[in-house]
């Protein structure tokens, strides 16, 4: 089963700007998916029932591809789309958090029909991460963007389109980049802080999703140097899954003990990964 992670290009980093695949080995197994419709990839998330991979262009649309890596549905040029991250919902449709609008939206997995906003518009100074808990809720980090715009937060919104956010987490030592829901019901955040910093302190954060509680905390080691970490994914081995600059890493996530990379690619700026197919 390969891993697939997209490379930033542009200002999200100095990657290759494609959907890059991986073997079990870590070994580079090529570009994916070569179809001119890709561009800084941002995030993707396979749709087991489905069996399609879903994936966030750059070029302002959604994409959704089959094993093959052949695109098989294509929301077509959204202007000012700008999409982040991506993650199904508990009512069967893609959600996806939009960069310049500050907000998520939600499109039918036919992808041939317009977004709905989920949130409103400017709803956080930047959105980054974001997925649904056991209980409906959707839980957003609150990051700082590119010209140093944001705060630093995790805010839970009801199931209720359009609720108000309500402040979950307020960690000292947290910058979100990215946000997953574990299989214990906990919420896993990446963390860069301070965000940009030469310096800065690079950890996956977990927390309660009751209280926002700081449960534990998952710190690299050996010789994962674990710059610039963004998107996380469980694997269908329970271990934890972080993409960042130049490689892979894994935690064991029963343990918390970080298993070292998986992925060593120069120049790699992943943004997202998962498994396909």
């Amino acid at each position: 089963m390969p891993l697939l992670v997209t490379s930033a290009s542009g200002a999200n980093g100095d990657g290759y700007g494609a959907l890059l695949a991986f073997d079990r080995d870590g070994k580079p197994l090529g570009v994916f998916c070569n179809d001119q419709r890709i561009a800084d990839p941002r995030g993707l998330v396979v749709h087991q029932e489905e069996r399609l991979l879903y994936l966030n262009s750059g070029r302002d649309r959604v994409l959704a591809l089959d094993a093959d890596g052949t695109v098989v549905r294509d929301t077509g040029t959204l202007q000012g789309l700008n999409p982040g991250g991506g993650s199904f919902g508990p009512d069967g449709r893609y959600y996806v958090g939009l960069r310049g609008r500050r907000t998520v939206t939600a499109f039918l997995l036919t992808l041939d029909a317009p977004g709905e906003d989920f949130l409103a518009p400017g709803i956080v100074p930047f959105p980054r991460g974001f997925a649904f808990g056991r209980d409906r809720r959707l839980f957003l980090g609150s990051g700082i963007g590119p010209q140093g715009e944001g705060d630093n937060a995790v805010v839970s919104f009801g199931p209720t389109r359009y609720m108000r956010p309500s402040t979950l987490v307020s960690d000292p030592q947290l910058s979100p980049l990215d946000l997953a829901i574990a299989p214990n019901g906990n919420v896993v955040v990446s963390s860069e802080y301070p965000f940009g910093a030469s310096d800065a302190v690079t950890t996956v954060r977990e927390y309660d999703p009751m209280d926002g509680r700081l449960v534990r905390v998952f710190r690299p080691k050996g010789s994962a140097g674990f710059r610039r970490p963004r998107g996380l994914r469980f694997g269908l081995d329970g271990n934890l899954y972080c993409a960042a600059q130049d490689e892979v890493i894994t935690f064991d996530f029963t343990s918390g003990e970080c298993l070292g990379v998986v992925v060593q690619f120069s120049r790699l700026h992943g943004q997202a990964l998962d498994f396909f197919p």
